[in-house]
């Protein structure tokens, strides 16, 4: 069953983007999107998980057709209950301590803190820091490990590593991987790093406004 399908979306800023692009991306399936910078692998992320309306083209979610035909109030439940979305900028709140980082997520999620995956992360340890205090790198597994904690459907990733020394990269991707195989969820990567793209089910490479695969 796909759970992320987008059928003819395009979109410009300044400039044409992309146009025409299909798209299927099913249970326990990973995708990597390469492309130099400014090809539009951000803005296509933003168009397909809920952030932001495409110019032109239809995104399914999780069976719910046509997203951005919905209610704002529609649109936020489903980015709410299907969608977990990783960015390379963390967007912790800086002036609260991890624990109270990690209670607001729970509180907006409704699921519980998962100390297992704080673990797995490196950051159970942690939980009495405050954001300022902690590397970059803590910083990002924080704010991985907060979207894994809501048990999303549908993961979208924007170069989620970029904060990361290699061998984290590696074990934080693969911790990813292990979660979508485990609960037949979907993730769409953005990625410069080849290496972590060739770990995905499949590759495609955006350029001169089409999404080819590779």
């Amino acid at each position: 069953m796909s759970l992320i399908q987008a059928r003819g979306l395009s979109h410009s800023f300044e400039h044409l983007l992309y146009d025409d692009i299909n798209l299927d991306i099913e249970e326990a399936q990973s995708i990597a999107i390469l492309g130099v910078s400014g090809s539009g692998k951000s803005t296509l992320i933003n168009n397909l998980s809920t952030l932001l309306k495409p110019n032109k083209g239809i995104v399914n979610l999780n069976n719910k057709r046509d997203i951005y035909s919905k209610t704002n109030d529609e649109i936020l439940e489903i980015r709410k209950n299907e969608v977990g979305i990783i960015f390379q900028s963390h967007y912790l709140f800086r002036g609260f301590s991890v624990l109270e980082n990690l209670q607001v997520a729970s509180i907006l999620s409704n699921k519980q803190i998962n100390m297992e995956l704080l673990k797995k992360f490196g950051i159970d340890g942690l939980l009495k820091q405050h954001i300022g205090e902690l590397s970059g790198g803590q910083q990002q597994r924080l704010s991985i490990a907060r979207v894994l904690m809501k048990n999303p459907k549908i993961i979208f990733a924007d170069e989620p590593t970029g904060n990361l020394d290699k061998n984290t990269s590696i074990d934080v991707i693969e911790t990813i991987f292990h979660y979508i195989k485990t609960n037949n969820a979907a993730m769409l990567i953005a990625t410069h790093d080849i290496e972590i793209a060739n770990m995905c089910d499949e590759k495609y490479y955006l350029k001169n406004y089409t999404l080819n695969k590779i």
